[in-house]
């Protein structure tokens, strides 16, 4: 069974961050019909200095970790802050095992306040998840806020973006599958 991992780093209440790994992990969990594992990276925030500075990740950061890196296809997003990713969002992936990312389906996500920042994921997401060797799925999600209808409920365009990365991702996943079998 396909394991899929949803990372949120937003850290707002609401969270539009968490409103779009949850709208991709929705659609993906419907359609390669496996449940997620959810972690929002707010709930790790102050675990991330103490696995950073002295390399002792507490008990639940941990069991964060081991499940990014045992996942068969990771939902990532990060809300833009001054152009790039938030530091708690780099802070976590700095604490992740880069060899066992290796071939690792990646869909990648971005929120920001207008469609100014989209640019984020090509100029810093692509080329973190690149580092890791991970498959990024071609179509990744940036949501601005006019993809947000009313009461936080996703316009049309943005869900038929998540599908199409949804999709794009069950393909990488397939192809995988059929390369390691022998």
């Amino acid at each position: 069974m396909t394991s899929i991992v949803s990372l949120s780093g937003g850290f707002g209440f609401p969270s539009t961050t968490t409103a779009l790994t949850d709208l991709v992990t929705a659609a993906a969990e419907q359609r390669i019909g496996a449940d997620a594992t959810r972690i929002e990276l707010r709930d790790l925030a102050s675990d991330l200095p103490d696995a950073t500075l002295l390399g002792l990740p507490s008990e639940r950061l941990d069991a964060a970790l081991r499940a990014v890196e045992q996942a068969d296809l990771i939902i990532t997003a990060t809300p833009v802050f001054r152009g790039s990713y938030a530091g708690l969002f780099k802070a976590f992936w700095d604490l992740v095992d880069p060899v066992a990312m290796r071939g690792t389906t990646v869909i990648l996500g971005a929120t920001g306040g207008s469609g100014r920042h989209q640019l984020v994921i090509d100029q810093a997401l692509r080329p973190l998840f690149a580092y890791f060797g991970a498959l990024i799925v071609p179509t990744a999600i940036y949501a601005a806020a006019e993809d947000w209808a009313a009461a936080g409920m996703p316009t049309h365009e943005l869900e038929s973006r998540a599908h199409r990365a949804v999709a794009q991702a069950q393909a990488l996943l397939r192809a995988r599958a059929t390369a390691d079998t022998p």
